[in-house]
């Protein structure tokens, strides 16, 4: 194998071995096993969901659970599980959480014109599955954080193709699931696609004001659940929590300076994200980078803040790997992720505990190399290509084929 820089993108861009495909089968069929196995409830997160709305067919208020920290669309959204046997869903949410995640990673690598048949396709998910420990949190969890695992690069895809609209209604659906895309509203106005905006902001709010008046507490949500947002005071979540603004009280920083520092992070990083959108060039790095900058400016300062919200923008990153000159050709992109290897016990972070420290250098050191990403020198033309497989490395599809969307603005 060449180790250039077509070299490198041409072997990941040849198709997979089937023996490779096997090994991925298995350890996406063990993962989702072994939490049928070990989760009566398919997941302590998705129970949450699933036991507010039994609660809310049963005549009560799906937020007298303070852990409850969603929308109230999300209480109808999970009826159907609330319907279903325990048996049933014990099986059916690990498989459906692993499901979406492999669906996730597909759009992804759709989005970056890399074929699903390729050897990045496969051993880009084995390596998810298998070398980043959030992954298998997930999968255990059932946290519906799945959702917008799946809807972030949906969107991004609709939006290279030019459908902004379309792309709206997927992010508008996933944060009426949870709110966790809400700050890809930004992305929108960099773009300045009122109409889709419109839309991204008025699907949630229709769902959500139409759930709440079935609610027997309708306001719920901005009374109890919006201000236990904003206190972050919850003794066990904070122990999980990966935002500076968590993690930096632990070590002795006082509550006000850690959060001024997570917030002055925040916008710098939404700043670096803008930027990178006015920076444009070629290809769907644009959007990918900016996107990946503003969720991670989100997750600096937003309380809670776990681990597996890092799926959000990880795949996409990844995905980006045969592109000469994008955040996964960057060594500090890699060393970040060393802290999430499975199995590997680091010193004074022994304790379940205490795994937020490293969820907090992953994030920190991500977001420092997504956002010098952004206001660093613009690659040379083309760099923004994708070098696939033969057919690329053939010259068959130039640069200026890759040009996302048709709005002037790209």
């Amino acid at each position: 194998m060449s180790t250039g820089k077509s070299g490198i993108s041409g072997w990941l861009g040849r198709p997979a071995t089937w023996h490779v495909w096997v090994g991925l089968a298995a350890v996406l069929g063990a993962l989702a096993a072994r939490t049928a196995r070990e989760a009566p409830d398919g997941g302590m997160d998705n129970a949450i969901v699933v036991r507010a709305a039994r609660v809310w067919l049963a005549g009560g208020s799906p937020y007298d659970d303070p852990h409850f920290l969603y929308l109230p669309s999300a209480v109808l959204a999970a009826v159907p599980q609330a319907l279903l046997p325990q048996g049933v869903l014990r099986v059916l949410v690990p498989v459906a959480v692993t499901g979406c995640l492999a669906l996730g990673w597909a759009c992804a690598l759709r989005l970056h014109r890399v074929p699903l048949a390729s050897r990045l396709a496969a051993l880009g998910l084995l390596g998810l599955a298998v070398g980043f420990a959030p992954f298998g949190h997930l999968v255990r969890l059932g946290n519906w954080t799945v959702t917008a695992v799946v809807a972030l690069p949906l969107c991004l895809l609709l939006a290279g193709r030019g459908r902004w609209v379309a792309a709206g209604v997927v992010v508008g659906a996933a944060v009426a699931l949870k709110p966790l895309l809400a700050p890809m509203a930004l992305l929108f106005v960099f773009a300045r696609r009122w109409r889709a905006l419109g839309v991204l902001v008025l699907v949630p709010a229709v769902t959500s004001v139409s759930a709440a008046l079935l609610l027997p507490d309708p306001v719920g949500f901005l009374t109890r659940t919006l201000p236990f947002l904003l206190r972050g005071d919850d003794g066990f979540v904070r122990l999980y929590e990966a935002s500076p603004a968590a993690v930096l009280p632990r070590l002795g920083v006082p509550e006000p300076v850690a959060g001024a520092v997570a917030l002055l992070a925040a916008a710098a990083g939404v700043l670096c994200a803008y930027r990178r959108w006015h920076r444009a060039g070629p290809g769907p790095l644009r959007l990918v980078e900016t996107s990946a900058g503003l969720m991670l400016s989100a997750f600096l300062v937003s309380r809670p803040s776990y681990d597996h919200y890092l799926l959000v923008v990880l795949p996409l990153l990844l995905a980006g790997l045969p592109y000469p000159g994008s955040v996964a050709r960057r060594p500090w992109f890699w060393l970040g992720l060393v802290p999430q290897v499975p199995g590997v016990t680091w010193p004074y972070l022994e304790t379940v505990r205490r795994r937020a420290f490293k969820d907090a250098v992953t994030l920190c050191v991500l977001a420092v190399t997504v956002a010098r990403q952004a206001v660093g020198p613009r690659p040379p033309d083309g760099s923004d290509g994708p070098v696939v497989g033969p057919r690329r490395e053939a010259g068959a599809l130039p640069p200026s084929r890759l040009d996302v969307g048709s709005d002037p603005a790209f």
